[in-house]
């Protein structure tokens, strides 16, 4: 069994969020409730949780078990903390949770964005597997630098995108790449206002909605289109007033403009990718849906609405996606979320760090079946592309390519 360190203790690691349980879809958290149900399930051993304020633990424990263990048979919430419960502020305790790990073991990231890079370095330089939150980091420059380290250590960095684990999506990319030369993509994703203050520690100052919001429709798309086409500039516009009304320094809606080439005929292609976070309340949490155009045909997917609606009285009308995470306890009380996407996309990072860890797999195996570093490069330089142009005043950013697959610039 492989010990997992989760660092970040927000909204997807644990569904606490401002001192109670998240208004969003993700009350229970996400890596949590994956991690305790794979301990479970007899693939995880060790359970350890790094944060910035130990003070919150307490808080945290009482919410995991009135959310988790008090719902679910058999599950067991519990796990070692860094820093101490009476520390109330150590930016660098995940330091220390890091010390506790063993050659092979794996690091789960889900902290804000800045603070990518230095995280998993560390824990790269520990040899240990790393699955961080889109985007991994903010720079090309730091994204070429997690490569290099992380193939000499040879372990496994990949991108926490469950986008790639949906069946609807995974079934569009394989019909995309039979439609020819790429030619047009549009994508929409937007989040309720209220994740401005969930996230107005961070919101405009360590990132963007662009960095949370659109990477996962770039990631798509570059997923998509990996070896057929590749993006060459980039041009952003931002909508402001809402956010900055709050007293938050952030842009309410960014869009990127993207010009692609198509590699074997040099044919050229444009995406729009448009991100916003002041949505009203509305039927789902995340509004989010893509149109792919090519040469031979296209794909159209309003990814929140799949058909199946709810109404109570207590929570009014809403539209349900249990494909992503299933919350509700099966006939015998057990949690039977295993093939929701959004475990799927933790539970296959960890398989994965175990075979490597086993030896019984490399690293390089998982390319093509993970988001790994290598081959989500060019979504880091397309969103670092965004942020540059939005910087001046939308001015185009090219994208250059050098000889090497890694040697990419702005």
């Amino acid at each position: 069994m492989i010990n997992v360190l989760m660092i970040g203790t927000g909204e997807y690691t644990t569904g606490f969020v401002s001192g109670s349980m998240a208004a969003s879809d993700k009350r229970a958290g996400v890596v949590g409730t994956t991690l305790f149900d794979l301990r479970r399930r007899g693939l995880v051993d060790k359970l350890w949780m790094a944060g910035t304020n130990g003070t919150k633990f307490p808080e945290i424990r009482n919410h995991l078990k009135r959310g988790i263990a008090d719902v679910y048979r058999e599950m067991d919430v519990s796990f070692e903390s860094f820093p101490a419960d009476e520390v109330a502020r150590q930016p660098d305790a995940y330091l220390r949770a890091l010390d506790q790990l063993s050659t092979g073991d794996a690091v789960v990231v889900f902290t804000p964005d800045d603070t990518h890079h230095e995280i998993v370095m560390a824990a790269i330089e520990r040899s240990c597997h790393v699955l961080v939150a889109k985007p991994i980091v903010k720079r090309v420059e730091e994204h070429r630098a997690i490569i290099r380290v992380a193939e000499s250590k040879r372990v496994l960095v990949a991108m926490e995108v469950h986008k790639r684990f949906d069946p609807i999506y995974i079934d569009a990319r394989d019909r995309i790449r039979q439609l020819g030369d790429f030619s047009f993509f549009q994508s929409y994703m937007s989040q309720p206002k209220s994740q401005l203050q969930t996230f107005k520690s961070w919101a405009g100052k360590s990132s963007d909605i662009s960095y949370y919001l659109n990477s996962h429709h770039i990631d798509f798309n570059v997923w998509a289109c990996s070896h057929i086409a590749r993006p060459v500039s980039v041009r952003a516009s931002a909508a402001t007033g809402l956010a900055q009304s709050q007293g938050i320094p952030a842009e309410d809606t960014i869009t990127l403009m993207v010009d692609w080439e198509n590699v074997a005929t040099k044919n050229r292609a444009t995406a729009i990718y448009t991100s916003s976070w002041i949505a009203p309340k509305a039927d789902v949490h995340s509004q989010q849906r893509f149109f792919y155009m090519g040469h031979l045909g296209e794909v159209n997917i309003d990814q929140a609405h799949r058909g199946y609606t709810l109404a109570s009285d207590a929570a009014g009308y809403s539209s349900l996606n249990p494909l992503f995470m299933k919350y509700t306890p099966d006939a015998d009380g057990f949690f039977s979320g295993q093939m929701g996407y959004g475990y799927r996309s933790i539970e296959l990072f960890i398989r994965a760090a175990d075979e490597i860890r086993q030896g019984r797999s490399q690293p390089e195996e998982f390319r093509g079946k993970l988001a790994t570093a290598q081959e989500t490069l060019l979504v880091t330089a397309i969103l670092e592309a965004g942020r540059k142009s939005l910087d001046t005043d939308g001015r185009e950013v090219k994208i250059r390519y050098g000889n090497d697959p890694y040697d990419i610039s702005l």
